[in-house]
């Protein structure tokens, strides 16, 4: 699985590249790191994106305990890579049909959400009972989601490429060729949203942070995320309202 994102959509933290600036690790441009990702599996699909963004599917070296699939419904893109325990809860809580697949499912509870209801994305992740990672990508909206299990089962890895795009894929091979060592993995138990950035499902009102790790000379050598439990953020009331799912996702993330 593979996930492109250009810096004006994906935007990611800034502190995935400080190991870069110190070893000058070489990073690759988007077309490249697809062109790259097509010549390894040439039976993936790609998908090519408003604004310049790629999502890429191959079922090549795949785990059979983490299946990858995609799915596109109503311009709303998604490739989930895991599975659900509770699926057929969740089916029945949607009203989806029993074919439904996990990615159809969180496709579905984006849509509601983004549409109708009154509370923030953390709320329903938290419902989610399985061993996933996903991506989302909204083309009317240009918003981008994405989420990681809270026990980190599923690989899942982000990093910067050479123009600052956001990348992600389940394989660190992928990124570390990709990005160099702007690269790290995605934090389990959070979400990442453009505009609101990355937040933990579980701690909604905590920061997360990036902790840097230093080599033996002291310097940079790797960025990692974990949510500071000591830090609240200061709570601003819900407004009840989400027509716009992105702007309640930015009140409760910031």
């Amino acid at each position: 699985m593979l996930a492109v994102f250009a810096k004006a959509t994906g935007k990611p933290p800034p502190e995935l590249s400080l190991p870069s600036e110190v070893s000058g690790s070489y990073s690759k441009a988007p077309q490249e790191i697809v062109g790259a990702f097509q010549s390894l599996r040439p039976n993936s699909t790609v998908y090519n994106l408003p604004h310049g963004n790629f999502m890429a599917l191959s079922h090549d070296e795949e785990n059979p305990m983490h299946p990858r699939s995609i799915v596109v419904m109503n311009d709303i893109f998604c490739i989930f890579v895991g599975t659900l325990a509770n699926i057929a809860d969740l089916r029945h809580h949607y009203g989806l049909p029993r074919q439904s697949t996990e990615a159809m499912i969180v496709v579905e509870a984006y849509r509601v959400l983004r549409d109708r209801a009154p509370y923030p994305p953390d709320q329903v992740v938290k419902d989610l009972d399985g061993k996933f990672a996903f991506i989302i990508f909204d083309a009317r909206t240009n918003t981008l989601f994405a989420a990681r299990d809270r026990e980190g089962n599923v690989e899942f890895q982000w990093g910067m490429a050479k123009d600052g795009s956001l990348v992600c894929s389940d394989d660190p091979n992928i990124i570390r060729d990709s990005c160099g060592k702007s690269s790290s993995s995605f934090p389990p138990g959070c979400i990442f949203m453009n505009g609101s950035g990355l937040t933990s499902f579980d701690h909604p009102l905590h920061k997360v942070r990036a902790i840097a790790q230093e080599d033996e000379n002291g310097n940079i050598s790797s960025v990692s995320f974990q949510v500071d439990l000591y830090t609240r953020i200061p709570s601003i009331p819900r407004t009840g309202s989400a027509a716009n799912w992105a702007d309640t996702a930015v009140v409760n993330g910031e």
